[in-house]
């Protein structure tokens, strides 16, 4: 390896590092701003919060990487181009495509390691994570009554404390609405104090009450207008309330979600889409097969049982009007009494194979969707550095000025084609080739375009061309000729 690609090598290792830990940093932030109410208030352990973190990054990669490498490669040409580096290199006979071919062959090999990273690690990551997600969401959140507030953490009860002496752990002036048989049925308990713990199991809750008394509707009988609900009312001098309240934190099971797209493999997600495949065309063939052995004599048909024509004289004898009106009153009733049954019987059978159909074909989507998607992420890596190389040594600037506003605006137009084609795919109006591989379709003659404008030392960005280009006497001329054709016109 020559001492050209080394130090071009070095150049681009570092930045790549930097912009992919502040890509990462930044996405991750967003994704946990998503997610901050499955996080905040439910205690969980340092260790619960930490694998969250890890499992987030991974599910992050797949943004991370093609914007790092555009940013990284922008910057890594605009530095050469702004010390004038690269103008030497030319000068001294060397290609821009020879410039940028340790870095491709670089760039080559993080897509193949970004394909093996989509295929094996983030299905396990996407797993884990979900499986985080749903089991925060399940967990109840962690026991803290406020003061002159009423608390509602607790499904079916309300608590609304006025006082609290943090020394004898005492609550004080305490009120409970206890909904847990019904609004209709609500008891109200007021106590003069009271104290909170926990079972031993950590699954109840136990609300020692000191001092009170408490209100009970008791059951509203037929006849008995509202204003005359007997109700029971209870003094008391301690009283014990044993409340269901799981502060554990339990894991999902993560073998339900094992049949998510995002937890498979190619080969995985291929064998699901050739299994729900063949379910669906077999049981569109069974619903027709259904249908037209089955007419409104039941008649059974056999799949070998050929159907005779019906001759013409046959449909000219056939007349059901004629044979319903040889019906007598009480018949012609059971009749479409009997036919509106068949009717609405058939509508709801019809009716559900249609919401499954929907469901196998939604199935097949997303599978395929994710299919394509291990893909897409490793041909934007390098989509990403024939944009991003070739557009650094034509604007030559390096830094983290106008490449990261450039990379932002770049990235952005990717994420909204890519999004767009994600969204078209899912609901069926696309295939899953087109719609996942819409932003690559779009950013590739991108790429192509820059890079042959770059080889060619093309001024596309520079300023100062376009303001020679004009002040160009060719184009004055041709606004003069156009001013004195208006005023002949006049």
């Amino acid at each position: 390896m020559k001492k050209l690609d080394i130090y071009i090598l070095k150049s681009f290792l570092g930045l790549f590092i930097f912009t992919f830990v502040i890509c990462m940093f930044i996405l991750l932030m967003q994704f946990l701003w998503m997610h901050i109410n499955d996080l905040v208030g439910k205690g969980v352990e340092m260790s619960v919060l930490a694998e969250f973190f890890l499992y987030a990054c991974i599910s992050v990669v797949p943004l991370s990487l093609p914007l790092a490498i555009l940013l990284a490669s922008l910057m890594t040409f605009g530095n050469l181009g702004e010390y004038f580096e690269l103008t030497a290199m030319k000068a001294a006979g060397v290609p821009l495509f020879r410039i940028m071919r340790p870095l491709a062959i670089a760039i080559s090999f993080v897509c193949v390691g970004a394909f093996f990273f989509s295929n094996y690690v983030l299905p396990v990551g996407q797993t884990k994570l979900w499986t985080l997600i749903f089991s925060l969401r399940q967990k109840s959140p962690e026991f803290d009554i406020p003061v002159g507030e009423f608390y509602d953490g607790i499904n079916g009860y309300q608590l609304y404390v006025r006082e609290k002496d943090n020394k004898q752990k005492l609550l004080k002036n305490m009120m409970i609405y206890d909904f847990s048989e019904g609004f209709d049925n609500a008891t109200v308990m007021l106590a003069d104090s009271g104290r909170v713990f926990f079972t031993e199991d950590k699954k109840h809750m136990v609300l020692q009450l000191y001092k009170g008394e408490s209100f009970e509707n008791l059951k509203r009988e037929a006849g008995i207008s509202p204003a005359n609900i007997p109700y029971r009312r209870e003094t008391f001098e301690t009283k014990k309330l044993l409340i269901e309240f799981d502060s554990e934190f339990n894991r999902y099971d993560e073998n339900l979600l094992k049949d998510q797209h995002v937890s498979k493999d190619i080969v995985e997600l291929q064998q699901s889409i050739d299994s729900v495949t063949e379910l669906k065309l077999r049981r569109a063939e069974e619903q027709g097969t259904e249908y037209v052995a089955h007419n409104y004599f039941c008649r059974e048909r056999t799949s070998g049982m050929v159907m005779e024509p019906i001759s013409d004289v046959e449909k000219a004898d056939h007349n059901p009007l004629r044979a319903y009106a040889g019906f007598s009153g009480v018949n012609r009733y059971r009749a479409l009494q009997k036919a509106s049954e068949e009717v609405k019987r058939k509508l709801d059978k019809i009716k559900y194979n249609k919401l499954m159909l929907n469901d196998h074909i939604m199935y097949i989507h997303r599978h395929e969707i994710e299919w394509h998607r291990k893909f897409t992420l490793s041909f934007a890596c390098l989509i990403f550095f024939f944009i991003g190389a070739p557009l650094g040594a034509i604007v030559r600037k390096g830094g983290l000025g106008a490449p990261v506003v450039i990379s932002v605006i770049m990235f952005i137009v990717y994420y909204m084609i890519d999004n767009t084609g994600y969204k078209m795919a899912r609901e069926g109006l696309w295939t899953a080739l087109e719609g996942m591989w819409l932003s690559s379709a779009v950013l590739l003659p991108i790429g192509v375009f820059l890079t042959y404008k770059a080889a060619t030392d093309s001024a596309l960005f520079n300023p100062e061309a376009w303001m020679k280009l004009l002040s160009n006497n060719r184009i004055k001329q041709i606004f003069k000729q156009k001013h004195s054709h208006e005023i002949k016109h006049n």
